[in-house]
């Protein structure tokens, strides 16, 4: 046997002599697989699967009962790998429920149940400190008014309700879970004078209408709830008494959370379907527009009538600890680069697929890179792992951490990699863009489980298949290079790209493990092994892709960024605003034209109540051309690095490495974006009403969808400068 596996390490030894590396040199790239090689031979999915049920065993929650234990059981872990580990524990805010009341008064009275029943399929869905079903950073209240269906729940349903004369101003609305993130419905319910919101998960989109129900099947049952945060995080992340500084002993903190710039002022509650069954049958009014109508078995109607509820919420704002878990492999050449890789540990319950799956692959990276470390191996820079606490509520354990050691970070951190819940499909890569030839070959190293091909390759397939049409089919199948995602929100990547602007990946598998059970007390080991990915086999993928960019970025030569990508990109934002711009102001002018033309003429339904709209300012001359030209010289001054660093030998010139790993901060705008200073980034944030969905080149684009055009032609200045800071910043490498 051993014979057997020395004529294979043999053959791979020289099958690697052949191979190169972006980065490396030639000599370098060999060691490189031979580590690559080593570091995937020690990975085991069974492993995985056995820590996804070590750590979903007990529910823990940011401040509760078993998240210390769970932290030093991680952190114990790491130091077992031969990290040097440490917790460091930060002072937060986090509301629990105290009183949870919804009632239907008018006109037949139903309470809810607001409860997840125990299933004997599974173990843990029964257990002790169970979190319950709410939505964290609700305000407490106590409101009885008319009920009003809001479909979704965002800007454009309200405009649709404008439209049929119906106000939802000192009502209480009920909304469907999806479409956007779960924050964005409660704040523009609050902005349109609603006094409560409650959000339900229909059935059509994650429920029997999608398939069998838990426990015969993977989708959400009639009692599943979706937990969640409704912070208004795209204002800032973290805790909200101390935004932009770390959450320690002598921070200095708002007085009271009602102070908070990013926490709500009405009450919100969670529910599930079986609750919101006898509430939606119960409305009368309208029936719903087209597109409105979910899948519970009648009409659906918008209400603002006979139906009234009574919402009554209370909560404990307690303040509890907040346990990061830090563990560092030091680097031997350069301690102080770091390479930084994280996904957090705690749940809204027991959370096997959010996020302990991510996470328990993420220690089985560790667990390899301790195996390497001990045959002797040592990384030219420094590694640092993070299992962060508090993800759930607000990215609360990672921004506290951003926030203390921001001076450090943007000094001395040249990468983060970050994941959170895994499951079976395919690779989702986003982040910085100048990492792509990075992500790029790695992901055609790594072969997927399922088909026994690249994940590159698999991805590929996966849109050509998805195409609409023939042209886009064939775009697809040319594809020759990885895109990356842009990044908005939702995870823990936020405060390092876009409060630091430092380099950053997020990475994971998903697209073939749909279901329900999010943010419940069925995201369980149970659920997990059934539906999501039964052999943990794509744990040993996430741990693949995620640590090579680890193991390349620590020990490469050269980093292997290209400003050039960056610079494409950024150009693709600006033609799609343009586009937009131009889009906008020609739908403007026929809207106007059609209500001069018909005058908006009653409708003949004498039932029905129309508004005559206003006719909307036109978009004035919004002067584009200084973006324009800092892509001009964005693109110059990328062409002659590409081609300086070709022609001259950088490679042991590290200097240059930390010139380029910290280039991305030159994107940064000072004074961030408006009305959100935190955000920083002048290409990526979360939108104003998308939460996590990424708005690209922000500070313009939601101007000008938002109609302040002063303010767009502002922005388009400040972005220009930011482009032209990174312009000047990589002319001066040279």
């Amino acid at each position: 046997m051993k014979t057997i596996l020395s004529f294979v390490s043999i053959l791979f030894f020289i099958h690697t002599q052949a191979q190169s590396i972006t980065g490396f040199l030639p000599a370098d790239a060999a060691k490189q697989l031979q580590a690559e090689y080593a570091f995937d031979s020690a990975l085991s999915a069974p492993h995985i699967g056995t820590t996804i049920k070590l750590l979903s065993s007990k529910p823990h929650n940011l401040g509760s009962v078993n998240s210390k234990a769970f932290a030093d059981t991680i952190l114990n872990h790491y130091k077992s790998y031969g990290f040097d580990a440490h917790i460091e524990t930060f002072s937060v805010l986090f509301p629990t429920p105290k009183i949870r009341l919804l009632e239907m008064v008018a006109p037949t009275r139903y309470t809810a149940l607001l409860k997840e029943p125990a299933l004997k399929e599974d173990a843990t869905s029964g257990q002790e400190n169970q979190l319950p079903t709410y939505n964290a950073w609700s305000a407490d209240g106590d409101v009885t008014a008319p009920l009003v269906f809001v479909n979704y729940g965002l800007p454009e349903d309200y405009d649709k309700l404008a439209e049929l004369g119906i106000d939802v101003k000192g009502k209480i609305v009920i909304a469907k879970y999806g479409h956007s993130w779960r924050g964005i419905k409660p704040k523009v319910a609050q902005e349109h004078g609603a006094l409560g919101c409650i959000i339900y998960s229909d059935p059509m989109d994650d429920g029997y209408f999608q398939g069998d129900v838990y426990p015969k099947g993977a989708f959400r049952n009639e009692f599943g709830v979706q937990r969640g945060s409704v912070m208004d995080m795209p204002i800032y992340p973290g805790d909200p008494l101390t935004p932009g500084v770390g959450a320690d002993s002598s921070a200095q903190r708002i007085a009271s959370h009602n102070d908070a710039p990013n926490l709500l002022k009405i009450p919100v509650l969670p529910i599930s379907y079986h609750d919101a069954k006898p509430l939606m049958e119960s409305l009368d009014g309208a029936v719903v527009p087209e597109g409105w109508q979910g899948a519970l078995p009648f009409t659906y109607h918008i209400g603002a009538g006979k139906t009234q509820v009574h919402l009554k919420m209370e909560f404990n704002w307690n303040m509890v600890p907040c346990y990061d878990v830090i563990a560092m492999i030091k680097g031997a050449q350069f301690p102080d680069e770091w390479i930084m890789r994280g996904n957090h540990y705690d749940a809204w319950v027991n959370g096997a697929g959010d996020p302990i799956s991510g996470q328990a692959a993420m220690l089985e990276e560790a667990k390899s890179i301790g195996m390497l470390v001990k045959t002797g191996w040592q990384p030219k820079r420094t590694i640092i792992y993070c299992s962060w606490d508090g993800e759930e509520p607000s990215l609360i354990g990672s921004t506290e951490f951003v926030e203390e050691h921001a001076k450090d970070l943007q000094q001395k951190a040249i990468l983060y990699v970050n994941s959170d819940g895994n499951g079976r499909g395919f690779l989702s890569a986003g982040g910085s863009h100048a990492l792509t030839p990075l992500m790029d070959e790695i992901s055609k190293t790594v072969i997927d489980p399922q088909t026994n091909i690249s994940v590159f390759e698999r991805d590929k397939a996966n849109y050509a298949t998805n195409a609409l049409n023939v042209k886009a089919k064939k775009e697809a199948l040319d594809k020759s290079t990885i895109e990356l995602n842009a990044l908005g929100s939702g995870s823990d990547y936020s405060p390092f790209l876009q409060h630091l602007g430092i380099n950053t990946l997020d990475l994971g598998f998903g697209g073939e493990d749909n279901g329900g059970e999010y943010h419940s007390i069925y995201d369980s080991y149970d659920d997990y092994r059934h539906f999501k990915d039964p052999n943990f086999v794509y744990g040993v993928a996430l741990a693949k892709v995620a640590g090579r960019a680890v193991l390349r970025m620590a020990d490469a030569d050269a980093l292997p960024y290209d400003y050039s990508v960056l610079y494409k990109t950024i150009n693709k934002y600006a033609i799609d605003l343009m586009n937009m711009i131009t889009d906008m102001r020609e739908a403007t002018v026929i809207e106007n034209q059609l209500l001069r033309q018909n005058d908006y003429k009653l409708a003949s339904d004498p039932t029905k109540t129309y508004i005559q709209p206003q006719p909307k300012q036109e978009v004035p001359f919004i002067d584009i051309s200084p973006l324009q030209n800092a892509l001009t010289s964005l693109q110059k001054t990328t062409d002659s690095l590409s081609i300086y660093m070709k022609k001259n030998n950088v490679a042991k010139d590290e200097q240059t490495n930390i010139a380029l790993s910290h280039a991305e901060q030159q994107l940064l705008l000072p004074d961030g974006l408006p009305r959100r200073s935190w955000y920083k980034h002048s290409l990526y944030a979360p939108g104003f009403y998308t939460g996590y969905g990424v708005k690209t080149l922000p500070g313009i684009r939601e101007a000008i969808e938002q109609r302040k055009w002063q303010e767009a032609q502002d922005e388009i200045t400040l972005t220009a400068q930011a482009i032209m800071r990174l312009s000047n910043y990589l002319q001066s490498i040279k």
